[in-house]
C-alpha cells in the first residue's frame, strides 16, 4: 500500500527522466487547464452566491481540484461517475460545461438538471455523469450498479472487450456509513470494475475525522476487502493520475476495484454563507492554502516539464474567459416553465398496453409457478435483466421465486447477496441508472425497509431529478401479509406507506393470472416497482394462459359482479371477501367485489363505476386502517361519488399493534370472512 508519509507533494518528473506516458506536456497541461476550470467556476459561483443569484446551498470544491482533474482524465465518455453534495469538481473534471453547472446552481432550464437540483444534484448522463446526491453514502452503491452493469454487458460481449469503469467519489464522512461496508463487500467479491475514491478533507461537514474514526486512514481499510488500497496526497494532481491510471488498468482488465484515499482539505467553508472557524482555526486553512494544488503544480510545470510561463498563462486566459461566457449566458437563461413541475414523475411516455382477455379454461398455475414463467421469459428476452437477492441462486429462492432459472442463466444474473439490503438496493439503482434492469427479491417485504432511504431518496426520485434521462426500471418484490406465525419482523405489508412515495409504482396481485401479467409488465417498463405477493395464497391455484401475458397497471378487475353492494380489496383479503360475496349471494344479497390489483396507478373510476351502481362501499384491507390504502379509496369515493351513496362509506382494516406469534393473538388483528360477512351485513341493512 502505498501512503502518504509527509504530505509533502512529490516531483513527477525530475530532470533527465523521461516523463512516463501519463506525464506527457498534452497530458499535464489537460491536467492544468480541469483544475483551473473547477477553481474559476467555483470562484464566480462563490461570487454568485454572494450576488443572491444562487437561491439554496453551494457547496465548493476549491482545494481539491487535484482529485477530480487526476482521475477523470483516465476515463472515457462512456464510464460513470458518482458523487455526493461537494460534486461541482467531478462534474466539470468529466466535461461538463462551466455554464451548464452554473445555470444549474441560478436555477435556469439550461442548467445540467434543468434546475431541479441545484448544488448538490447534477445529472448529465449524456457525458457520463450519472448524479450526486444529497445524502452521503448512495454514490458508493451506485457506483458498484454501475461496475455490475457494465460487467454484465462485458460478459455479453463476445469479444471480451475491456469494459466500462464506473467511479464513487465521497467524503471521509462516507467511510463510517454503512454504505461503505456493503459497497465495497460486494465490489470485492463480485470483482466489480469500479473506483472508490475518498477525498479526505479531514472534516465530515464540522466533525474532524480524528475525531470520527478509531484508525487515521482510509486506505488500508481496503484490505478488509481483499482489494488493494492507496493512499495518496490528494494535492498533488500526478499522484493521484498515476493512482488513477492503475486503477483503471486493473478495473478494465477484469481485476476489480480499487479504494484511493486522497488526503487533501477545502479551503472554504463546508457550504457558502456557513461559518468557518467554530471548529478549525484561521492558520490551519492559511496553511492548506499555501499548499495550493494549482499553485503548486504549475511551478513543477515550469521547473520540470518545460511549460513556459506564456503558455500557462494562455491557458488560465481561456480558462477565465470560458466561465465568464458561461456565468453570462446562465444568467441570462430563462427559468423552467412552471408547468414542468410534475414531469418525469413517472416514465415518459408510458407504456400503453392492453389486457387480452381472460380464459377461464387456461391450465392451472400457482401463483409463484406465474410469476416464474414471467421472469424466465423475460429473461430470455432482454439480457439486461438480473436478479439480486438472499438465496435465489441455486436455491432458487425461499419462496421458489426463482426455481429452476439458475441453471438456465447462471450467477451473474441470478446473483445471491450478502445480506446487505440497503447494500444490494443501492446497487440496484445505479445498474439501471447505467443501463441494466435489476429485479430485488427481498424475500419479506419487512427487509424492504433496511433499503428504504435508497428507494425513497434515490430510486423513486431518479427519473425526475434527471429530467428523465435516466430510467428506473428497477423491481423490488417481496412477500407481505400476516400469516403461518411469523410474528413481527415477517408480517408486514407497507403498500399504503410506499404509496405515499412519488415515482414508485406498487402491485398486490391476487390471481396467479395477475401475478403473471402484472410481473411481465414490471419488466417491461421503466418505472420502479414494488411488486407485493401475499404469503398466504402463494399456493393458490388458477387459469393463466400459456405465452405472452402482460396486463398494464392503474386497471382494477371486477372479480365478481353484483348490484347491491361494492367490495373492494387487495391480495389475500380479495379472496376472503368472495368467499363472504357467495355466502352472501345464498342469501339472495349481491355484492360486486372489486381487486384493484395496484395501489399505484390506482384505478378510481372502475370503483366509482361500480358505486353508481350499487350505492354502497365497503372496504376490506388487511394493514392497519389510519393513513392507509382502505382510507385513500373511501376519501376518493367520499369526494367523487357521494352523489351515489346511499349508506356511508365503510373500511374494515386490520387493527394497529405489531404482529404476535401465537396464533390465537395473531387471528385478533387480521379481519377474517366472519367479519367481512358481518360488515357487508351491517352495510346492506344500512
Amino acid at each position: 500500500m502505498k501512503k502518504v508519509a509527509d504530505m509533502k507533494p512529490a516531483k513527477s518528473s525530475p530532470k533527465g527522466r523521461t516523463p512516463r506516458p501519463e506525464q506527457t506536456r498534452s497530458h499535464l497541461a489537460g491536467l492544468y487547464r480541469t483544475m483551473l476550470i473547477i477553481r474559476h467556476t467555483e470562484e464566480e459561483l462563490a461570487r454568485c452566491h454572494q450576488r443572491g443569484l444562487i437561491h439554496g446551498a453551494c457547496h465548493t470544491y476549491v482545494g481539491e481540484e487535484a482529485i477530480a482533474a487526476g482521475v477523470c482524465s483516465h476515463l472515457a465518455p462512456t464510464d460513470v461517475i458518482f458523487s455526493t453534495h461537494r460534486g461541482h469538481g467531478h462534474a466539470l473534471a468529466k466535461g461538463m460545461p462551466p455554464g451548464d453547472l452554473i445555470a444549474e446552481l441560478f436555477g435556469r432550464s439550461t442548467g445540467c438538471s434543468r434546475g431541479r437540483g441545484g448544488s448538490m444534484h447534477l445529472f448529465s448522463p449524456e457525458i457520463g455523469m450519472l448524479g450526486t446526491s444529497g445524502i452521503v453514502g448512495p454514490c458508493i452503491l451506485q457506483a458498484a450498479g454501475g461496475g455490475y452493469a457494465f460487467k454484465l454487458a462485458r460478459n455479453r460481449d463476445a469479444q471480451k472487450q475491456p469494459g466500462g469503469v464506473a467511479v464513487a467519489f465521497f467524503g471521509d464522512g462516507a467511510v463510517n456509513n454503512g454504505a461503505f461496508h456493503e459497497g465495497l463487500n460486494m465490489a470485492a467479491i463480485w470483482k466489480l470494475p469500479v473506483l472508490f475514491i475518498c477525498e479526505n478533507n479531514q472534516f465530515a461537514t464540522e466533525v474532524p475525522f480524528s475525531e470520527a474514526s478509531g484508525i487515521p486512514d482510509v486506505g488500508r481499510r481496503a484490505a478488509n476487502y481483499g482489494l488493494p488500497g492507496e493512499e495518496i496526497d490528494g494535492n498533488d494532481v500526478v499522484a493521484v493520475s498515476e493512482a488513477a491510471a492503475r486503477a483503471v488498468a486493473r478495473a478494465r482488465a477484469g481485476e476489480g476495484a480499487t479504494l484511493i484515499e486522497c488526503k487533501t482539505y477545502r479551503t472554504r467553508a463546508h457550504a457558502e454563507g456557513m461559518g468557518d472557524f467554530d471548529y478549525r482555526t484561521r492558520d490551519e486553512v492559511n496553511a492548506w492554502k499555501a499548499r495550493c494544488p494549482i499553485a503548486t503544480f504549475r511551478a513543477r510545470l515550469e521547473e520540470d516539464h518545460g511549460l513556459s510561463c506564456q503558455e500557462l498563462d494562455a491557458i488560465e486566459a481561456e480558462v477565465k474567459e470560458l466561465v465568464a461566457q458561461g456565468r453570462t449566458a446562465a444568467e441570462a437563461a430563462p427559468p423552467p416553465t412552471p408547468a414542468t413541475a410534475t414531469t418525469h414523475v413517472y416514465a415518459e411516455p408510458a407504456r400503453v398496453v392492453a389486457e387480452p382477455p381472460a380464459n377461464p379454461a387456461a391450465r392451472q398455475l400457482t401463483f409463484i409457478q406465474a410469476t416464474v414463467e414471467a421472469l424466465d421469459a423475460e429473461m430470455a428476452a432482454d439480457d439486461r435483466i438480473f436478479v439480486l437477492g438472499e438465496g435465489i441462486g441455486t436455491r432458487g429462492g425461499n419462496f421458489r421465486t426463482t426455481a429452476g432459472l439458475f441453471a438456465k442463466y447462471g450467477a451473474d444474473r441470478l446473483r445471491d447477496t450478502p445480506i446487505s439490503e440497503r447494500g444490494f438496493t443501492g446497487l440496484a439503482c445505479g445498474a439501471a441508472m447505467a443501463g441494466a434492469k435489476p429485479v430485488v427479491d427481498f424475500m419479506f417485504v419487512d427487509f424492504v425497509l433496511d433499503g428504504w432511504g435508497e428507494i425513497v431518496n434515490q430510486i423513486a426520485k431518479m427519473q425526475f431529478m434527471s429530467s428523465g434521462r435516466l430510467k428506473m426500471p428497477v423491481v423490488l418484490r417481496g412477500c407481505i401479509g400476516i400469516g403461518h406465525s411469523a410474528a413481527t419482523h415477517h408480517s408486514g405489508s407497507y403498500y399504503g406507506m410506499f404509496a405515499q412515495v412519488p415515482g414508485l409504482w406498487v402491485a398486490v396481485p391476487s390471481t396467479p393470472r395477475d401475478a403473471k401479467g402484472l410481473f411481465t409488465h414490471a419488466l417491461r417498463c421503466n418505472n420502479p416497482v414494488l411488486f407485493l405477493e401475499h404469503r398466504e395464497i402463494l399456493q393458490v391455484k388458477g387459469p393463466v394462459e400459456e405465452g405472452d401475458l402482460e396486463i398494464p397497471f392503474g386497471k382494477a378487475r371486477v372479480a365478481r359482479e353484483g348490484t347491491d353492494a361494492t367490495v373492494v380489496a387487495l391480495g389475500r383479503m380479495n379472496h376472503l371477501c368472495l368467499a363472504a360475496a357467495e355466502e352472501l349471494a345464498r342469501e339472495g344479497r349481491s355484492i360486486e367485489v372489486i381487486d384493484p390489483r395496484t395501489v399505484v396507478p390506482f384505478d378510481a373510476d372502475t370503483i366509482l363505476q361500480s358505486v353508481a351502481k350499487t350505492g354502497r362501499l365497503l372496504v376490506v384491507d388487511e394493514p392497519a386502517g389510519p393513513c392507509g390504502f382502505a382510507a385513500e379509496v373511501a376519501a376518493v369515493v367520499a369526494r367523487d361519488g357521494f352523489d351515489d351513496l346511499d349508506a356511508p362509506v365503510r373500511r374494515l382494516s386490520g387493527v394497529p399493534a405489531p404482529t404476535p406469534y401465537s396464533p390465537v393473538l395473531e387471528s385478533q388483528l387480521v379481519p377474517d370472512a366472519a367479519r367481512i360477512i358481518a360488515e357487508m351485513r351491517g352495510l346492506l341493512e344500512e
